[in-house]
């Protein structure tokens, strides 16, 4: 065949396909967004539209929930780079006479380990430095570096045989908020946006705020991906809140432009963007479009939620004295309160510092000072207001420490690396039974030895609470009906829900 024929012919299949893809593609876009397509449409501010509004922007996806929920927000307390279970929730007394012994190879059995610890000739067992007493009618034991949160067991279920796949910490972190050590997959906070919608017209339906913290230990990067909507439409994207300075950069309007030029210029934009969207069928056109118009709004519900005139003394002294210094974890544990109570489906507080390889005795009790009365605050705030019953708050790390000892070794400081067989979470709130626990471990907390909870499970019980079962909360993607709860065998913690 002629080498010119050749070529034409195939870049006519090349236009044929490729433009039928385009318009298949288009039409199974436009399908799938479907209801986005519409709940995004453009709002002029004080438009005839009114009260409504609020129901239409961003309604919960067709046939969500799937039951009755408990708590129709979440608050999740991360705490970034793995607490030490054994100085804060897990008591093991008999370890003490087991001090700079080796841990026995029974317990250990050949699991894996980090190369931070594979070469060290022994593995010493390092008992808690800190004292363990019991609290409330459920009679828990807690570390003396938490006595505010102590005050709180009977509010909060602890599920102390949490597992999870992953090792280190950026895939341990992508795990615990995504389902997966696969970057690319959706948030939890993006899952329950895009599942639930929102509550609020003025704000996002998800919120990511970073606090800093004392520690000295090295702070692991936080990835936009844990609050990232993956392959969702980035309108599902958690806005992440600034710790300093404006919340929101750029967020004022410039010198000389009106309020009233701002609305006629995105009443435009929004007419173009919409024929362009009736064009192409692409939902992130629509995504822009409510992006925009989200900003509008935040111009004057922003500057009210980060005013905190309006708490009473007895309130901000109950978040502690930082509750008033920007940025501190006090400060958004009590904007994680009012970002709920004005309809914010999931507020994300990721807290970083907790990588305590060596001076556990100077790091760990300055990161339980930041968090620790805020975290007891938020919980009696919630109560206090009647929104506890309607606000499920997570705590929690990507995982927990080693018995054995990284480093020197010392009656009085040591340090532990990551360990991802067994680590405490606990819940709190909406569909959770207060002071319950689950689960239990060997003597040296090393292995689960009763209701082991793989992080799916503890996932499929968030959305459980939120009214949603995992195994039907699914979106095409890759070939898969993919799921935040993975695609192998994942089941709720049934035994704290109420």
């Amino acid at each position: 065949m002629d080498p010119r024929l050749e070529y034409d012919l195939l870049q006519s299949r090349r236009q044929f396909f490729g433009g039928a893809g385009l318009r298949l593609g288009a039409v199974a876009l436009a399908t799938m967004a479907g209801q986005s397509a519409f709940q995004n449409r453009s709002l002029a501010a004080g438009s005839s539209e009114g009260s409504d509004a609020k129901s239409r922007m961003n309604p919960p996806l067709k046939g969500l929930p799937h039951f009755a929920p408990k708590a129709t927000s979440v608050i999740y307390l991360h705490m970034n780079g793995g607490p030490s279970q054994i100085d804060m929730w897990d008591y093991k007394p008999g370890l003490e006479e087991h001090f700079d012994k080796d841990l026995p190879d029974s317990i250990r059995q050949g699991q894996r380990i980090t190369t931070m610890t594979s070469g060290q000739k022994r593995f010493p067992v390092a008992p808690s430095k800190f004292k363990f007493a019991q609290h409330g009618e459920c009679g828990r034991w807690v570390s003396e570096l938490l006595p505010h949160t102590a005050g709180c067991v009977d509010d909060i279920a602890l599920v102390k045989s949490v597992n999870t796949n992953a090792i280190n910490h950026d895939p341990a972190c992508t795990f615990v908020m995504t389902g997966s050590e696969v970057p690319g997959k959706p948030s939890l906070g993006s899952w329950l946006a895009y599942g639930l919608g929102s509550e609020s017209n003025d704000l996002p339906a998800f919120v990511a705020l970073t606090p800093t913290w004392s520690s000295t230990a090295a702070a692991q990067a936080l990835f936009t991906r844990m609050w990232s909507s993956g392959f969702l439409a980035t309108r599902y994207n958690g806005v992440a809140l600034r710790s300093g300075g404006d919340p929101v950069l750029y967020l004022p309007d410039p010198p000389g432009v009106s309020r009233d030029d701002r609305r006629a210029m995105l009443d435009t934009l929004g007419r173009l963007n919409q024929h362009r969207f009736e064009q192409l069928g692409d939902p992130e056109i629509q995504t822009r479009i409510a992006q925009y118009e989200m900003a509008f709004r935040m111009q004057t519900s922003v500057p009210d939620l980060t005013n905190w005139s309006d708490e009473s003394p007895e309130t901000l002294a109950m978040y502690g004295p930082e509750v008033n210094t920007p940025g501190t974890f006090a400060a958004s544990a009590l904007l994680a309160r009012r970002l709920v109570e004005r309809g914010v489906r999931v507020v994300q507080l990721l807290h970083r510092g907790w990588d305590q390889h060596g001076n556990i005795a100077g790091d760990l009790p300055r990161q339980c000072s930041d968090v620790d009365q805020p975290c007891a605050a938020l919980l009696k705030d919630l109560k206090q207001r009647g929104l506890l019953d309607s606000t499920l708050i997570v705590w929690g790390g990507e995982f927990g420490r080693t018995v054995y000892c990284q480093g020197g070794l010392s009656k009085e400081n040591y340090g532990r690396d990551h360990h991802p067989r067994c680590f405490p979470m606990w819940l709190a709130g909406g569909g959770i039974k207060g002071g319950t626990t689950v689960g239990e471990t060997d003597d040296f907390s090393y292995n689960v030895t009763e209701r082991p909870v793989h992080i799916n499970d503890f996932n499929a019980t968030i959305l459980k609470c939120m009214g949603i079962d995992h195994e039907r909360f699914t979106f095409p993607s890759q070939g898969l009906d993919q799921r935040l709860t993975g695609v192998e065998h994942a089941a709720p913690v049934e035994e704290i829900l109420a």
